[in-house]
């Protein structure tokens, strides 16, 4: 069974940073795209961030560019996203996922088969 596991959520203030981990076992990791998305209370769910199999090539919402990064290890089956100079508009409940497709870099939520459960980020001012 796919499965996928967030981490490293947490409280930080406003400038400070945090490192997100997304520990995935039930399928070949290397094969598929891996994509972060966040959810506020209120708010619909919202892309953040993906990285595809092939090359590792990444892409970022305009909201977060320059500040997060994401990352992957195919040998620890294990997504990372890298977020600094936080801001209390990134509060929300970030998710992993991934894609079920071949596109190499898929940005819509639409385009991912399994999720995580969640892990919660708050930032304070």
């Amino acid at each position: 069974e796919v499965q996928l596991v967030e981490s490293g959520g947490g409280l930080v203030q406003a400038g400070g940073s945090l490192r997100l981990s997304c520990a995935a076992s039930g399928f070949t990791f290397e094969d598929y795209a891996i994509g972060w998305f966040r959810q506020a209370p209120g708010k619909e769910r919202e892309g953040v961030s993906c990285i595809s199999s092939r090359f590792g090539t990444p892409i970022y919402a305009d909201s977060v560019k320059g500040r997060f990064t994401i990352s992957r290890d195919n040998a620890k089956n294990t997504g990372y996203l890298q977020m600094n100079s936080l801001k209390p508009e990134d509060t929300a409940v970030y998710y992993c996922a991934q894609a079920g497709g071949t596109i190499a870099t898929p940005v819509m939520d639409y385009e991912y088969d399994y999720w995580g459960q969640g892990t919660q980020v708050t930032v304070s001012s």
